[in-house]
Parts: structure tokens; sequence; C-alpha cells
């Protein structure tokens, strides 16, 4: 469903964002702070369901937001806006991150990928794509709420 300029809702193309947005309470998986377009790429990539990664995230998202002082403290902030931050954590983190929430192997993997195509994302938009892709070569992505 779209909306025209009109503001009439018309049966069109969905966007991955429109259908992540929340509405209201409906406690629909979101796909975390992570960027709707860095999702769908890493669903693309990832060897779990599609319809799954979102909710993966929201469960990744959850122990990050309980760990925001952890994060800020121990690592390299890279990016900074209103909703989120983005910090360069040591190879292995969601491995061990993955271990906590319980997550297989490929699970650990989409969320992976999530949040090394959001930084890709922040880094295509903030022309910091070469310096960010340098970074992923020795390092991992998290991206925590705000």
């Amino acid at each position: 469903m779209t909306v025209g300029a009109d503001g009439e809702r018309r049966p069109g193309r969905e966007r991955l964002s429109e259908r992540l947005a929340p509405d209201g309470d409906d406690g629909a998986p979101r796909g975390g702070a992570i960027d709707g377009t860095a999702i769908m790429l890493a669903a693309a990539k990832a060897s779990v369901p599609a319809s799954n990664l979102p909710l993966l995230l929201d469960r990744a998202q959850a122990y990050l937001d309980g760990r925001t002082g952890e994060y800020a403290q121990g690592f390299e902030c890279v990016h900074e806006d209103d909703e989120t931050a983005v910090y360069l954590v040591p190879l292995g983190h969601w491995d061990t991150k993955g271990l906590d929430l319980d997550f297989s192997h490929r699970e650990v993997d989409a969320v992976r990928r999530a949040h090394a195509e959001h930084l890709r994302r922040v880094g295509a938009d903030a022309d910091r794509r070469d310096e960010f892709e340098t970074a992923l070569e020795i390092r991992e992505v998290a991206v925590v709420s705000r």
C-alpha cells in the first residue's frame, strides 16, 4: 500500500521500511536499530529465512540496549545519530553474544551481516565507505539504540 500526494492510500509496492515500521503496539518484529535496506541486503545473503531476521535482530537489540554503557565506554563509536550509535567491536563479538542469546551459527551470521550492512549504509551516506570497509576487515559492528 502506498500513500499518494493527496494522502489517499493506493495499492502498490510495499517498502520494507513500511512493513517494519511500528503500527502502534502490535508487537511485530522491527529489526532492532538496523536500517531497513541493511536488513533486506543481509536477508538476501543470510542462511536463515528472511522473515526470521527482524525477530533475531529485535532479540539482539534488546541484549545490546541493556548494555549501552559498556559499549560507550569499551568500544570505538564511529557514528552517532538521534536513534543509534555504531560501535566497532572485536572480531568474534557476535559469536560470543550469539551464545548468550542461544542463536545458531546461521542466526549469528545473519545478525552479524545485518549490523555490517548497516555500517556500510552509514558509510555510503557519510562518504566514509572505504574507511568502514577497511575497518570491517579487522573488526565487527554493533549498532546500539540511543
